[in-house]
């Protein structure tokens, strides 16, 4: 899937799965558990073991998963991530190298940021999305509004903090996405082999953001009242 595809698909379902565990079994448990329930998008972190081959095998085994590599710190493991198969790539922070590195190879990439200027810098460097992390810290969906009604032509994903019940507020904030962990993905549930919990959770995150969506639509048509 090309760049401008996969960007289009995160925007499309506007929820990015990171899985974070300590297995590559229990990662691969959790990402085909999260496809099952709708979601064709996921995040494997460096920090799951043998995460490079997961990827590989992932997009072998299931060619219309969009797989993506999280918390890529360098350009080296990027290369890895990419020979791999991943289609776009994400980090906690925001590195030059790392989406200079990307644009050439024509792969999504969707840095992390915090504060206005981290986020204008990261988009100005050619960043497909910027990932305002640790948002629940600084204010949740109040903060994506501040900086969105500031910057409302960037393209942010909400990260950090988001759960059932912020998830909507996030993206009639402004988010183009949100990017979940543990919220969608309980460590419970990947212990106890529970598909279909997760399977649940994941329908539930998708109807959270159409619902946000078909809000945002009814505003735009709301006619303000003439005094």
């Amino acid at each position: 899937m090309k760049r401008e595809e996969v960007c289009a698909l995160i925007e499309k379902v506007g929820v990015i799965p990171a899985i974070r565990v300590s297995s590559a079994e229990d990662a691969r448990f959790a990402a085909e558990a999260i496809n099952r329930g709708g979601i064709p998008i996921v995040e494997i972190t460096m920090t799951v073991p043998n995460a490079c081959e997961l990827m590989s095998q992932l997009i072998s085994f299931h060619p219309k998963m969009v797989v993506g590599a999280g918390t890529v710190l360098s350009t080296e493991t990027a290369r890895m991530c990419v020979d791999s198969g991943a289609s776009f790539l994400t980090a906690p922070s925001f590195n030059f190298k790392m989406v200079e590195f990307a644009t050439k190879e024509n792969i999504a990439i969707l840095p992390g940021a915090l504060t206005p200027t981290e986020v204008v810098t990261a988009w100005e460097a050619g960043s497909d999305f910027v990932k305002v992390f640790p948002c629940s810290l600084v204010g949740g969906e109040k903060y994506i509004k501040a900086l969105k009604t500031s910057l409302p032509d960037i393209r942010l994903v909400a990260a950090g903090g988001v759960n059932q019940q912020t998830a909507e507020e996030f993206i009639v904030s402004g988010a183009s996405a949100i990017g979940v962990g543990t919220e969608l993905i309980p460590t419970e549930a990947i212990k106890r082999r529970q598909s279909k919990r997760i399977q649940e959770l994941a329908l539930r995150f998708r109807e959270f953001v159409k619902e946000a969506r078909a809000r945002l639509e009814l505003a735009k048509t709301l006619v303000p009242i003439q005094k």
